[in-house]
């Protein structure tokens, strides 16, 4: 974070402020700013936030002890440090990054990109950040930081000399983006799907298409949407970001792609192809495992060419990147059972994904294995995309298929139903149950998908089988 008195910490969050001994309005905060005390550094800014497991109220003095100069709380608590009263931390954590990212474009040359969409975000912002801190310093959230507190945590990481700000933006209901996006007013804004992903949240597939347009209607006048021309939904927000004074940079598989992909080839070590940018065109490697992951690249590139940055450089940066992010694609194990772990997320969409590119990377001689545990918040959709994923897994060939959960069993029944004599299903209750069958189960030439929402867990299920097969 920039450096900020006490005093303008308080007008910034609109709250009271109750000095500590020692300190004065004028006393300078130059600290990072966190809501968990663990974190906290020397001259650091301690959110407490309330939450539905504890209260960060509670760990003042914890943050006090790894050094906090400043405590922005909802209720003075009995702590040596001075604090910042407000009505709510959460919405205090957004004003301030509200005013600490316009104070850093204010004074120098700071960019801002947004990106959303139903899947692919976490996978684009690494990628895009990988190439944009080759131009200068970039600041890009940690993990999926990309909530009402994980992307204002993000924003103020930024400094004086910080030249790009990428944020993700994540929402389960109407409204969130515009929020989030409205607390930096982003120079390029990047929607990659509209997808089944949260759609229980937002009540259907349309009511998503409205609430990822809320990225094209908060970028700033003069700025860049770089939309996917292969997704009809999101191609319909072409006109919203023309009645808002941006235009449209698009990318896609199709010809009529500013940034697109040709000769596209998918194996088990990366993904190639031929990527053409503004008539220039360029072969590039990427080491990301799944056909899927191109289109992330294509995004990627075409909102680093819009911020100046030449196609040459921008591949051969993207060409470095191992993985997306941990339990995302992640290979583990060994040349003799090969595991790919992508369970920190998923949805109707990026399920399919991940099993097409199994059945792409399996060769003569190999097996197929897909681990699958639920998909989250698709509310009044969850059977019916259950079952879908479960006759996907049949028609793609996969040969094994372990469902683990029991919110995932509507999976194992339709594979069981709709089954032929090359395709067995079996169902595991627990993930240690699924562990030690498939201790027993695997042999050399498998090649393993572990796929699930984040809630199932099987992400941990995915690094113990990397391990026993490493």
């Amino acid at each position: 974070m920039i450096s900020l008195t006490i005093a303008q910490l308080a007008h910034a969050v609109s709250g009271e402020a109750i000095l500590a001994d020692g300190d004065t309005p004028d006393t300078v905060v130059s600290g990072a700013v966190d809501t968990d005390s663990r974190l906290i550094a020397a001259g650091g800014v301690f959110v407490a936030k309330p939450g539905e497991a504890t209260d960060g109220h509670l760990f003042v003095d914890a943050a006090v002890a790894h050094g906090a100069a400043v405590a922005i709380v909802e209720h003075r608590v009995a702590a040596r440090v001075s604090q910042i009263v407000v009505p709510d931390a959460v919405a205090a954590l957004a004003d301030l990054a509200r005013v600490v990212v316009k104070s850093v474009r204010d004074a120098g040359d700071l960019r801002v990109v947004g990106i959303t969409g139903s899947n692919g975000k976490t996978t684009t912002k690494n990628l895009l950040a990988r190439i944009l801190e080759g131009e200068g310093e970039t600041v890009a959230p940690k993990a999926s930081f990309n909530n009402e507190v994980g992307a204002p945590l993000t924003m103020l990481r930024v400094t004086d000399s910080t030249r790009f700000l990428v944020s993700e933006f994540g929402a389960s209901a109407p409204g969130e983006i515009a929020r989030l996006a409205g607390l930096v007013d982003p120079d390029v804004g990047v929607v990659l799907m509209v997808g089944m992903a949260h759609a229980g949240g937002f009540g259907g597939i349309e009511a998503t298409f409205h609430a990822k347009s809320e990225l094209v209607r908060a970028l700033r006048a003069g700025g860049v949407a770089v939309l996917n021309a292969d997704d009809a939904r999101v191609a319909a927000m072409a006109p919203i970001a023309a009645e808002q004074g941006v235009s449209v940079r698009w990318f896609g598989r199709g010809p009529e792609a500013e940034v697109r992909a040709d000769d596209v080839v998918v194996t088990a070590s990366g993904t190639s192809f031929t990527v053409t940018a503004d008539g220039q065109s360029l072969p590039l490697r990427l080491k990301v495992l799944g056909e899927h992951h191109v289109m992330n690249a294509l995004a990627a590139i075409a909102a680093a060419t819009t911020l100046g940055v030449t196609l040459a450089d921008a591949v051969s940066r993207l060409e470095t990147v191992e993985i997306a992010e941990r339990w995302r694609m992640q290979p583990l194990g060994s040349d003799s059972v090969r595991i790919i772990n992508d369970a920190y997320n998923a949805s109707p969409d990026s399920m399919a994904a991940a099993l097409r590119t199994l059945a792409q990377i399996t060769g003569p001689g190999e097996r197929t294995v897909a681990v699958l545990g639920a998909m989250s918040e698709l509310g009044e959709y969850a059977e019916d995309e259950h079952d879908r994923v479960g006759l996907l897994a049949v028609r793609l060939g996969i040969q094994r298929i372990v469902v683990v959960g029991d919110a995932a069993r509507r999976m194992y029944l339709e594979a069981v139903a709709q089954g032929s004599w090359d395709n067995e299903a079996v169902f595991f209750s627990t993930a240690d149950e699924a562990f030690d069958y498939l201790q027993g189960e695997l042999r050399e030439g498998d090649r393993v998908l572990v796929k699930s929402s984040n809630s199932a867990g099987l992400r941990f299920l995915g690094d113990r089988l990397g391990e026993s097969f490493s």
